[in-house]
């Protein structure tokens, strides 16, 4: 398995509503803890160090641009 680098999702703006959304009211420091818990749910969905590691050096390397 490797990274999926190419837009994925069928609605990337409902996708991005709904994350947006979960945040809605939270704190800055309450944001950054959902944030963490997030991805801490989503890497292990993935189950896969290699393609977690790709994805830590993809967000670390764009600095903050988006892939697609």
């Amino acid at each position: 398995m490797s990274l999926v680098t190419k837009r994925n999702l069928a609605d990337q703006d409902g996708a991005y509503a709904a994350l947006i959304g979960a945040h809605k009211g939270l704190s800055d420091a309450e944001s950054t803890a959902f944030n963490a818990r997030l991805i801490l749910i989503l890497m292990n969905h993935i189950g896969d160090q290699a393609v977690i590691g790709e994805a830590l050096a993809l967000a670390k390397a764009s600095g903050g641009r988006v892939a697609g």
